[in-house]
């Protein structure tokens, strides 16, 4: 399902309208707050200093001095009391350029005091409120009232104290303007970010809801499992198909075909909780009409570190797929059950009419021909019959064993598929064929053999080739047939045994079949107690391999 993207905005760093004001706001509120606090601090500097002067007696004129404290005070309240949100911010600048005339009439009311350092705190305020022109503007109206109050007081200075109170101030100006703007440039920079994960989430919030209702209008679940056995993902679909089917529910989960509880750690969620991975693993939840078949498939999620983060988990409704499958099992047992007696009686006339007296020899070849063609006939009718899920297992095909030479019935398989493989340019190598004992059913091997050569052939290239080899150990024997075919991709390696099964390539291919071959062939080698494997390239070539036990089970070296 393709699903188009939401478009992809290019971050900006102009905030919304709302943040804009909020910031607006939060800057009126710390103007207010900034007056305040400056003007506490120099009001409680010049509180305690008139109270020293108090306390020690004060030399210069007492009036003026008093008079300028009162001034700090008047000046306090005005900060405390003017609503500065709801006028222009420039008219903040009043009160620290008010501090400096009055620390300039406390300096003229005593100018040995020493007052002149108190001008450090307006010249701070105005260097790290007001930009570059309340730090030009604080130091010169600084400077200027001290040079004011020297010309009017008539105090010559020591030329220690008439550099240092004017270096001092610039100093401590210019030092707190640009302190005042590494940190402007700061919040700036973090205003900036702020704006661009504000705009982060607001897409990741999009994505996250697009992607969940993807999730929610497909038909199959799917559930991301953290380590920890928590769902961080699960779309509507995985909730109501395994509605019911908890790990804990057992007495409701059966298996595929109904008719045993699912044991509650075998069930498919509490083996991804183990870490398990795995493909189709299917279970029945609930029983009679309104039972369902659930095709569940697990894949672990690796980080690129090597580090398990969890898991996938998709589950299918197959209920109508295995009832299909069903009903088609059932209509091939009920035609295979139908052929084997007219086939049985057309044997059983067969073999009269060859018994019959004076029958020429040239029809008695024919009725030979025609017992041999419905002989095997009527055994295919049987595999056909026992690879049908309505027998249950591969019981029905039974194997009578003996101590063979594999290397007879394989060059004997190869002769028989000559005439189809030259007729398609297809060379057979049998040069690793060497003698190779086991205990096996003659009949059943031959069949396995031409099924594996047939397929070696008809899945081939025109011009391809095909290798058979054979060897021998001190417990199996092995037979491997090698082709330069269409190959397997991994999904058909999985499934290439199960019946009816017909890989990628093969379906696009116009070779007919119908799936039940390898499946056979499997059963008749297992029923020796060996096994049929298979490794595949796609697009290279496949090899089976087929293992056998050498000699009786129980019989001696």
């Amino acid at each position: 399902m393709d699903i188009e993207a939401p478009e992809r905005t290019r971050a900006t760093y102009v905030l919304p309208h709302s943040a804009r004001w909020i910031d607006a706001v939060l800057s009126d509120g710390d103007r207010a707050r900034s007056a305040m606090l400056n003007q506490i601090v120099i009001t409680s500097v010049v509180l305690i200093v008139a109270l020293v002067g108090l306390a020690v007696g004060f030399r210069g004129d007492s009036g003026l001095f008093f008079l300028a404290v009162t001034g700090v005070f008047v000046l306090t309240a005005v900060a405390i009391i003017v609503p500065w949100a709801s006028i222009p911010p420039l008219w903040l600048a009043a009160i620290p350029i008010g501090d400096i005339l009055v620390i300039a009439l406390m300096r003229i009311a005593e100018p040995t005091g020493g007052f002149g350092l108190l001008w450090v705190f307006p010249v701070i305020w105005l260097a790290s409120g007001f930009g570059t022109a309340g730090w030009i503007s604080g130091i010169v109206l600084s400077l200027a009232a001290y040079a004011v109050v020297d010309l009017i007081t008539r105090v010559t200075p020591s030329s220690f104290g008439f550099v240092l109170l004017p270096l001092l101030l610039i100093a401590v100006g210019t030092s707190t303007y640009l302190s005042s703007r590494r940190a402007s440039a700061q919040r700036l920079l973090l205003d900036r970010q702020a704006a661009v994960l504000t705009q982060s989430l607001e897409r990741a919030r999009r994505h996250e809801q697009v992607l969940t209702e993807a999730l929610d209008r497909v038909d199959f679940g799917v559930a991301r499992i953290e380590t920890d056995g928590s769902a961080s993902i699960i779309n509507d679909a995985h909730a109501r198909l395994l509605r019911g089917s908890r790990s804990n529910a057992a007495a409701e989960v059966f298996t595929a075909d109904g008719s045993a509880p699912v044991a509650p750690d075998d069930h498919p969620m509490a083996r991804v909780r183990r870490g398990e991975a795995f493909t189709d693993a299917r279970i029945q939840v609930g029983s009679g009409e309104g039972r369902r078949v659930l095709s569940v498939s697990s894949r672990r999620v690796i980080e690129p570190d090597g580090r398990d983060s969890g898991a996938v988990v998709v589950t299918r409704d197959v209920t109508a797929e295995t009832d299909a499958s069903r009903e088609r099992d059932a209509l091939v047992s009920s035609v295979s059950h139908e052929l084997r007696t007219p086939l049985t009686s057309i044997l059983g006339y067969l073999e009269l009419a060859m018994d019959t007296p004076g029958v020429p020899e040239a029809a008695l070849e024919n009725l030979r021909v025609a017992d041999r063609n419905a002989d095997q006939l009527l055994s295919l009718v049987g595999d056909v019959l026992a690879a049908s899920s309505q027998s249950r297992s591969a019981a029905q095909v039974t194997v009578a064993p003996e101590d063979v030479d594999l290397a007879e019935h394989v060059n004997a398989a190869v002769e028989s598929i000559l005439v189809s493989a030259s007729e398609r340019g297809i060379a057979i190598d049998v040069s690793r064929v060497e003698p190779a004992r086991a205990y096996a059913d003659p009949v059943r091997i031959r069949q396995v053999l031409d099924n594996l050569l047939s397929n070696a052939v008809k899945y081939n290239r025109p011009g391809g080739r095909v290798s058979v080899a054979t060897s021998v150990g001190d417990q199996w024997s092995i037979i491997a047939v090698q082709d330069s075919g269409v190959g397997l991709n991994e999904e058909d390696l999985g499934s290439v045994f199960q019946r009816y099964y017909r890989g990628v390539a093969v379906r696009d291919s116009a070779v007919a079949g119908n799936g039940l071959g390898l499946a056979i062939s499997r059963d008749i080698v297992r029923r020796h107690g060996g096994d049929i494997t298979v490794s595949s390239v796609l697009g290279v070539g496949s090899t089976f391999t087929v293992t056998l036990p050498t000699r009786r089970p129980g019989a001696g070296a």
